[in-house]
């Protein structure tokens, strides 16, 4: 797990027994609810969720490299690779412990919003050195654009 060094939270998923479909293997649906539970990891240690905004999943895609099956534990590695003026881009890994390998990446842009008329507002500046404060932690260079 070495392409770990640089991500600053990595959130231990287990695998139930439910999250599995009819051919046997973990649900390609289930990726997206494993990369929702790491990201709200990642935004607790920002202290976001107190504050005067919310944050919108715009996008998000899952590349699916190797099948998971019960029982297992993922290691998902979360990390924000850049950083706009009203959101950011989150990336991350997903580990299988029972494989001992890489099973999919993913990555999401996430858009601030006000919580009150629900438009896209700014990040406030305290976030965003929260951001650098957590990345540089683990030597991870943020790239920084409009």
């Amino acid at each position: 797990m070495m392409e770990f060094s640089f991500y600053p939270v990595i959130h231990e998923q287990a695998v139930a027994w439910g999250d599995m479909d009819a051919f046997g293997h973990v649900n390609n649906v289930m990726y997206y609810r494993y990369i929702e539970s790491a990201r709200i990891y990642y935004m607790q240690s920002l202290d976001i969720f107190s504050k005067d905004i919310y944050t919108v999943v715009a996008s998000n895609q899952c590349k699916y490299l190797r099948p998971v099956f019960y029982p297992d534990t993922l290691k998902i590695a979360v990390r924000i690779e850049e950083l706009r003026k009203s959101g950011f881009r989150m990336v991350y890994q997903l580990w299988s412990v029972q494989q001992n390998q890489l099973v999919a990446t993913a990555e999401a842009i996430i858009v601030v919003v006000d919580k009150h008329d629900l438009k896209k507002t700014l990040i406030p500046e305290y976030i965003k050195n929260k951001i650098i404060e957590i990345e540089n932690n683990v030597n991870h260079p943020i790239v920084f654009s409009e």
